[in-house]
Order: structure tokens, then C-alpha cells, then sequence
């Protein structure tokens, strides 16, 4: 039996392993109750990241908007 990391289940769930290791992960979520607990456990973080909404915070959207202002002035100085 295989011993699979938590970075094997998420490139799983991701679709992004190998059809031979996909097909090991998949016998091995059957039969490995804790496998499958740390799967599911994945599978859940996945699912709240997807509604998650992140937005950057305001002062970080003023630095950016201040560097891109100084930038465009010192490409109209050269």
C-alpha cells in the first residue's frame, strides 16, 4: 500500500496526477478510513476557498496606484 501526502490528494482532487497514481489514490480512499477522513477534510477547504471573496486591502490598492503614477511621470521625464 501506498503512503500518500496531503499534496498527493490535492493534486488529485485537482485532477493533476498521473492516471496510475489517480487510480492508486482512488483504491486507496476505498479502503483507508483515515486516507479518506484527510480527503474529505481537502475536499471541504476546496469547497469554502471557492465562495471565499478576497479583496486586497485598501491601503495596499494605494501604494500600487502610487508607484504606477510616480512610474508613467518618470517614463514622461526620459
Amino acid at each position: 500500500m501506498h503512503n500518500f501526502t496531503p499534496e498527493d490528494l490535492v493534486l488529485h482532487l485537482y485532477n493533476e496526477t498521473s492516471r496510475e497514481k489517480s487510480t492508486a489514490i482512488k483504491a486507496a480512499l476505498e479502503i483507508d478510513w483515515s486516507l479518506r477522513e484527510m480527503y474529505d477534510v481537502i475536499v471541504s477547504a476546496q469547497k469554502r476557498l471557492e465562495v471565499l471573496e478576497l479583496q486586497p486591502r485598501e491601503e495596499a490598492m494605494q501604494k500600487i496606484f502610487r508607484h504606477a503614477k510616480e512610474a508613467i511621470a518618470e517614463l514622461h521625464t526620459h
